[in-house]
């Protein structure tokens, strides 16, 4: 009996962090709002979550929850300025921000630290 509670508590475990990893479209948001960041040189060339390579001059992004590929508009709102990122990473990992941008992604609509953006998944 105890072996098929570890057993029960093991695939629990298995089905929360592939949830984690691969998000279902049909329940992630389609409008969010929150801060935005960037991160780059440190994890250039380093395994992005969905596997591929960083490359911090790409339009890509980390997103908590959006699906791998999913595609989102992020305007900031203090410019006005929008770009199109692709998710191919998870995060972010600090409170109170709603996606991680890299550096290309962040300098295209003036974001140089953290910033108000509005994200629309497309």
């Amino acid at each position: 009996m105890k072996s098929n509670s570890v057993l029960a508590l093991a695939s629990l475990a298995a089905m929360t962090c592939m949830g984690a990893t691969h998000a279902d479209a049909s329940t992630a948001p389609k409008r969010q709002a929150g801060m935005a960041s960037w991160y780059g040189p440190g994890f250039q060339g380093r395994r992005t979550a969905n596997g591929e390579r960083f490359n911090t001059h790409g339009l890509t992004a980390a997103h908590r929850t959006l699906p791998f590929g999913s595609r989102v508009r992020v305007t900031n709102k203090a410019t006005g300025r929008s770009i199109v990122v692709r998710i191919n990473d998870r995060g972010p990992f600090v409170g109170g921000r709603v996606i991680d941008l890299s550096n290309a992604s962040a300098r295209a609509i003036g974001v140089s630290g953290v910033a108000k953006v509005e994200l629309a998944r497309l």
